[in-house]
């Protein structure tokens, strides 16, 4: 059962018109696959495509942001405070400030296996909530929103100039991308060159390349890890910043 809306909606600073909409992006689809189990067919839809509209507009609104507070800046260093600002570790940080877990409608398997803490089912929700915020309430809403919630917690952990990069920022995959579009250059390619060890117990050695000159290789017990510490190579490369 979750929480009253009125809550959430005075929490996050704005009143909806239309309310369905809101409801909309805090349903999971595992309650609308149970509701289509029980009934025969579903009587309400799930937040997917709303979590889509979302990571556009928050990824917009960022940009924007950004470019207001720091005219000067770079494109690395725009890049790098984006990466932390959008990445799924910060978006979850900020979708407990808002303990929108409260507020979701799940099914009753993903309500027993703790759906309601899970870091993706609250990122995708927040994203959701970005994009009814905007539907509802038009582009300043949805910038107010992101600015309270995503954009200012962030931003006051860097330092005064900006310059380095925040502690918190785990997605290297993402910050190595968003630089390869900011110069135009192709997507980074990653390809596992080495497994071994046990099937229980394997480590993986994956290579990240953007572009011809930049390649970088790292060892994880995880291909998504070693993918990660890969990407963190050649970006830190990429932006002159020592390892830490």
């Amino acid at each position: 059962m979750r929480a009253d809306l009125d809550a959430l909606e005075v929490a996050a600073g704005h009143r909806f018109a239309d309310r369905e909409i809101l409801c909309r992006a805090l349903t999971h689809s595992s309650h609308v696959h149970e509701q289509a189990l029980a009934n025969g067919q579903a009587v309400a839809r799930d937040n997917e495509q709303l979590e889509f509209l979302g990571d556009s507009v928050l990824g917009f609104l960022i940009s924007e942001d950004l470019l207001q507070r720091h005219p000067e800046a770079a494109e690395g260093r725009l890049s790098k405070m984006k990466a932390h600002l959008v990445s799924a570790a910060w978006l979850y940080e900020a979708a407990q400030r808002l303990r929108l877990g409260e507020y979701l409608e799940l099914g009753r398997g993903e309500e027993m296996s703790g759906g309601r803490a899970k870091k993706t089912l609250l990122v995708d929700a927040l994203e959701a909530v970005i994009a009814a915020i905007y539907l509802d309430g038009g582009m300043d809403a949805a910038r107010q929103f992101i600015k309270r919630f995503v954009v200012a917690p962030g931003l006051s952990e860097t330092d005064p100039g900006g310059d380095r990069l925040p502690k918190n920022l785990t997605d290297y995959k993402s910050a190595l991308q968003e630089f390869a579009q900011a110069r135009r250059l192709p997507p980074p390619r990653y390809v596992i060159v080495r497994e071994r060890g046990p099937e229980h117990s394997k480590t993986f050695t994956v290579e990240a390349r953007l572009g011809r000159d930049w390649v970088g290789q790292a060892e994880g017990n995880t291909k998504k890890s070693a993918a990660q510490k890969a990407a963190r190579d050649v970006f830190e490369r990429l932006q002159g910043s020592p390892h830490e």
